[in-house]
């Protein structure tokens, strides 16, 4: 998980946060491209067992997210006991949060109000501002027969 505080140090940097900055980020610190680019900028990136992404949404808006633990589906393509699952998740997550308030984003970052939209999202979650942008860790399944993932989301307060 230290790939992904290293990035999040060097992306805390970047303003205004740029798909081509983010990718020169990426680069610089030995992330392997992962062979998807849109317009012309690569946007994944794997270092170990960690997975990084960026996307932009229509407006021109940048996020970048981390994967730092994932759970497949089990052969059924479900998991047998789904709550288990989501246990291990929450103390992965729990593990992970004082990673990142310890880190040298910690004299910059406050922690931010969990919207309605976070939640629904989320199973579990905690959420800052860091200089303009927002970082959110948390724990979350996008559908049923989806892994479940540790992820790191780093994006303009605007594309939030």
């Amino acid at each position: 998980m230290a790939e992904v505080i290293a990035m999040l140090e060097e992306l805390g940097d970047i303003t205004p946060l740029t798909a081509e900055a983010a990718a020169a980020r990426f680069l610089a610190q030995e992330w392997a491209p992962g062979g998807k680019v849109r317009d012309g900028v690569e946007t994944s990136w794997d270092k170990g067992s960690v997975g990084g992404w960026i996307r932009t949404s229509g407006g021109g808006a940048v996020s970048v997210s981390f994967f730092v633990w994932i759970r497949d589906v089990d052969e059924s393509g479900y998991f047998d006991d789904l709550d288990a699952v989501y246990e291990l998740g929450e103390e992965v997550l729990a593990d992970f949060l004082p990673e990142i308030e310890e880190s040298r984003l910690a004299g910059h970052l406050i922690e931010a109000e969990q919207t309605e939209a976070d939640r629904d999202e989320f199973i579990r979650l905690k959420k800052w501002t860091l200089d303009g942008l927002l970082l959110t860790a948390g724990l979350i399944q996008h559908d049923a027969d989806l892994p479940v993932m540790v992820m790191v989301v780093l994006e303009e307060t605007g594309a939030a």
